[in-house]
């Protein structure tokens, strides 16, 4: 029943190598010198460097037709220590996800976890933005998700209860030249959850189907390329059993115009936000915290020439 949840020891190491050898790519990318860019770089000014931080979505939408990938991973807990390494060989947990935008201030993607075989879709649409046309005090920013869980039928009755829906309102501002802070409000949906036989002999569910939850999140610029990170997401509905655990991340942060890397240690294992905000068991309190990293790069179709970037042969 757990095969699905073994880790490959090669395949989480190579991409942790992946990732730390993007930290000396990133910072010395010359992306952040190139200013003239008549679209302007997309994330110099922005209230975030990425439309990641930690865990959960940030304000951010990029510019119209450009698309980004993202790489998520989190290793297991570190309470077991050198028996499997600090959770580097425990199991642990990826995404990979690929999001467009379509139109202005409108962004779609779609991703797949390892984890109970998640694929999700979701969408975020910009209300309002600080640096826009028609400037702000804030950013707001709403984002919408579904999951389906493709695990074998045996898991289900029906197959309506492999969905899982998420919505999230973010209010976001840039402090300062280097200080930005966003709070957010979520309600997730769970069309099944699990049961039990109640005294009457009843069946009731053990968690509500609706979940409401808060979140707060800060990025604090040390440079133009690195940041200190900083998340905490609390549950706010209470449920017959299993409530989840709040989640409390930090980290650090590299990015430059097209790349963002993050390193941190947090306690949320799920990498889909409706997985997360209702079924994290991990207690920071008792050593359940976890390493996990984001890879995120920008594509701008505008200014990038895809087909020459592929496929041009270079003289010798």
């Amino acid at each position: 029943m757990n095969r699905n949840y073994r880790l490959i020891p090669k395949f989480s190491a190579v991409l942790l190598l992946f990732a730390m050898l993007q930290i000396p790519v990133l910072a010395i990318a010359q992306e952040i010198e190139e200013e003239e860019d008549h679209r302007g770089l997309q994330r110099v000014g922005n209230t975030f460097e990425s439309n990641w931080l930690i865990d959960n979505q940030t304000v951010i939408v990029p510019l119209k037709n450009t698309a980004q990938m993202d790489i998520q991973h989190r290793f297991g807990v570190v309470k077991n220590g050198y028996k499997d390494l600090w959770g580097l060989y425990a199991p642990s947990n990826i995404r990979i996800g690929l999001s467009y935008v379509p139109i202005d201030n409108l962004q779609v993607g779609a991703g797949f976890s390892k984890d109970r075989l998640l694929w999700d879709v979701n969408a975020k649409y910009a209300i309002l933005t600080e640096n826009g046309k028609k400037k702000s005090p804030v950013s707001v920013s709403y984002l919408v998700n579904m999951a389906i869980d493709t695990r074998e039928e045996e898991y289900f009755v029906e197959n309506t209860d492999r969905l899982s829906y998420f919505h999230q309102l973010m209010v976001a501002r840039k402090v300062t030249r280097d200080f930005s802070v966003q709070g957010s409000i979520s309600l997730s949906h769970f069309n099944s959850v699990n049961g039990y036989v109640t005294q009457d002999l009843e069946i009731d569910g053990e968690m509500k189907n609706d979940h409401l939850a808060a979140g707060l999140m800060w990025r604090y610029k040390i440079s133009d390329a690195f940041a200190f990170i900083g998340s905490y997401d609390q549950p706010i509905t209470k449920h017959v059993r299993n409530n989840p655990n709040p989640n409390i991340a930090i980290g650090l942060e590299v990015a430059t115009v097209m790349h963002a890397f993050q390193v941190f240690v947090g306690n949320y294992k799920w990498l889909v936000p409706q997985y997360n905000s209702v079924m994290n068991n991990n207690n920071f309190a008792d050593g359940a915290f976890l390493i996990g990293f984001n890879i995120t790069r920008l594509w701008d179709f505008e200014t990038e020439n895809m087909k020459e970037m592929l496929f041009k042969r270079k003289n010798k």
